[in-house]
């Protein structure tokens, strides 16, 4: 079936009965990226199992709990966006610290960030996250894609070759043609001097009267 060569899959917008939408089920064992904003999701309790899934977008529904699903269903999380929620405490994210490869959370715009030291107490509870609403501790913005951290600038040099390759053939060709020029030179200059020889014997003998 064709749930198992899925690996990305856009709900949005679409309206879930007791919080699960039909369709959606343990069968896409391949699913990478599952976006359900805005499907009016008040619980997490009928996820299906998709162990293989990376990214999750929850934006703007209605959860306010029932976090701990996630690590149980959705085990290898390490993009989680639950902006929009019904989410106010502290007690409520730290359900997410069984997600051990989470690296970045989005919480925008729930009444936990209104709490005093916000970004400070998730940081703690959640050591294992980098990015917090899209920023790190020190305020460095997330790259926009996972694939602009993969790129290798090495690659590039790779392909060009090792570095003084051509330049070394270069110089190999440069010298070879320069033992061609001194070799006409030579030749030339011997075959002056030999002229030069004759000529002299020729005056040399007709002196003589030979």
């Amino acid at each position: 079936m064709f749930q198992h060569q899925v690996s990305e899959l856009v709900l949005d917008n679409c309206r879930s009965s007791d919080g699960e939408i039909e369709g959606l089920s343990d069968s896409f064992k391949e699913l990478e990226f599952l976006s359900m904003a805005n499907v009016e999701l008040s619980s997490l309790a009928k996820l299906p199992q998709l162990t293989k899934l990376r990214k999750l977008e929850l934006s703007d529904n209605s959860i306010s709990g029932g976090l701990e699903v996630l690590a149980e269903r959705c085990p290898n999380l390490t993009y989680l966006n639950l902006s929009g929620n019904k989410i106010k405490d502290l007690s409520t994210v730290e359900a997410l610290t069984n997600l051990k490869n989470l690296k970045s959370l989005d919480l925008f715009n729930c009444e936990i960030t209104n709490l005093e030291d916000y970004r400070d107490n998730i940081f703690r509870k959640l050591p294992q996250i980098t990015y917090l609403d899209g920023f790190d501790q020190e305020d460095n913005e997330a790259p926009d894609s996972e694939e602009d951290d993969d790129e290798d600038p090495e690659d590039e040099d790779d392909e060009a070759g090792p570095p003084g390759e051509f330049e070394e053939e270069d110089e190999e060709e440069g010298e070879s043609d320069l033992g061609e020029e001194e070799e006409e030179v030579g030749l030339s200059y011997l075959m002056k001097e030999e002229i030069h020889v004759r000529c002299a014997l020729l005056c040399d003998y007709r002196k003589r009267g030979i």
